[in-house]
């Protein structure tokens, strides 16, 4: 997982940085730094992102499928 896709799945549920966090458990500062790539996903925060909102594998490689693809048609 990296920045794109935490800031994808925060946009696809149609939720603002605070509210994202408060749904994973964890300061709102923290999703901010990591969207800018100041800070990193930890394994941690990882699990607290898919237990949330219930992702497994699949939903994940789907999610950088599109992460890819959005990227690609921003040049």
């Amino acid at each position: 997982m990296d920045k794109e896709m935490v800031k994808f799945i925060r946009k696809s549920y149609n939720m603002n940085q605070r509210n994202f966090a408060q749904v994973v458990n964890c300061s709102f500062s923290l999703i901010a730094l990591v969207e800018v790539g100041k800070r990193r996903i930890t394994e941690n925060l990882y699990n607290k992102i898919t237990g949330a909102f219930n992702l497994d594998e699949k939903q994940l490689k789907e999610i950088h499928s599109h992460v890819i693809e959005s990227n690609q048609n921003k040049y």
